[in-house]
């Protein structure tokens, strides 16, 4: 479930359409990473091109730039948009979005442990016709050069409700 915030946007939220944020976990030597990649459906009432300009526009009300450059927010004061763990969901917040998902017990374990998660959140759409959640799908969109060069990627810190 995702949900955008009432307060004015200097984006068009019918544009944007449909929000996937789909979350996966890559092994290294030192240990498992959780990342998460959050891209419009494309199916906005402007169709994808105004949904890329949507993600742009989100993204920079935020302060997060789509330019393929890492920034750590984790220890940025002042930042709001996180990951929030809660039993058996999460929800990706920064300032006019909250998007809810289910993610895979591995994936939150990574997460807890690092107290972040990687997210790319892509300006292009998701590939028209593939099903949101296809692994093979994941895997090529996000090594794409054009995917990873248009969007913002961002180390988000990790919270519970305890904390």
């Amino acid at each position: 479930m995702t949900s955008t915030s009432t307060e004015t946007q200097p984006w068009r939220a019918a544009d944007l359409g449909s929000l996937v944020v789909m979350a996966w976990r890559r092994e290294t030597p030192d240990g498992d990473i959780p990342f998460l990649l959050a891209c419009s459906l494309g199916d906005g009432a402007n169709g994808p091109d105004a949904g890329a300009d949507a993600v742009r526009q989100l993204l920079d009300s935020a302060g997060l730039a789509a330019n393929g450059g890492l920034v750590d927010a984790t220890g940025l004061q002042g930042q709001s948009a996180g990951v929030l763990l809660v039993p058996g969901a999460a929800s990706l917040t920064m300032p006019h979005l909250n998007a809810q998902f289910v993610p895979p017990p591995k994936w939150v374990a990574a997460a807890e442990e690092r107290a972040y998660v990687y997210l790319i959140f892509a300006t292009r759409p998701w590939p028209e016709g593939a099903e949101p959640g296809d692994l093979e799908t994941l895997a090529a969109f996000t090594e794409e050069e054009e995917t990873l060069t248009s969007a913002a990627h961002v180390l988000l810190p990790v919270r519970g409700l305890r904390n």
